[in-house]
């Protein structure tokens, strides 16, 4: 059976290698983007659009399956009213309008140690959109937490790169239940997401032992 995906944030750094791998497998992906995307595969569909013209009346086409990795840095937003637009008011609207377009399952980039009432602005306002997504009726909700993930961006973030020499040197040391803190190539967490797209009904959180680092 064809499956219709949508990809929220293919530009970025997970959503832009689950497209890839989406279309190398032979499926015919949509890419939801703010701009465009560099190598587009043959056989995947762009849809460019204004996402605060899309809160107002945007429609998806038909979707079977979310993967939504919409997301970025308060310093990159440039404010926090605008990080919190993008990651969740932007990414909430787009969950709802997949839901009404059809779509039974959501997978979710979220953050190790995102809460909804976390001190932490970054980290609550991830956790808020966790509750929020898990409050709307998906059938099938896959909610990930990666830490520092690593790969090749488009954007400059130095914060991130910073960290991934951090984490080259700290990651050995993260052990039992720390290791959710561990660094993630974002190649292994886009092919962890795909594998599990169709597993598990309700709600399912997944941490650094959870993906496929083997």
């Amino acid at each position: 059976m064809v499956k219709n995906f949508i990809i929220a944030g293919a530009t970025g750094l997970v959503g832009n290698n689950i497209l890839h791998q989406l279309a190398a497998r032979g499926d015919k992906p949509v890419a939801l983007v703010r701009r465009q995307v560099k190598d587009l595969p043959k056989n995947a569909e762009l849809l460019e659009i204004d996402f605060r013209q899309f809160l107002i009346n945007g429609e998806l086409p038909h979707c079977d399956h979310l993967y939504m990795c919409l997301g970025t840095t308060i310093q990159a937003a440039g404010s926090r009213d605008a990080f919190r637009a993008v990651d969740f008011e932007y990414s909430l609207a787009v969950a709802k309008k997949a839901l009404a377009a059809g779509a039974t399952g959501i997978s979710l980039v979220s953050s190790v140690g995102a809460n909804a009432n976390s001190k932490n602005f970054y980290l609550r306002t991830k956790g808020q959109l966790e509750e929020a997504i898990k409050s709307l009726g998906f059938s099938s909700i896959n909610i990930y937490g990666p830490g520092i993930l690593i790969g090749d961006r488009a954007e400059s973030r130095p914060l991130e790169g910073l960290g991934k020499i951090l984490s080259q040197i700290m990651d050995p040391f993260l052990l039992g239940y720390v290791s959710q803190y561990r660094s993630i190539q974002a190649n292994l967490l886009a092919s962890t997401m795909i594998d599990n797209t169709d597993r598990y009904a309700g709600v399912n959180y997944f941490y650094f032992k959870d993906f496929n680092t083997d």
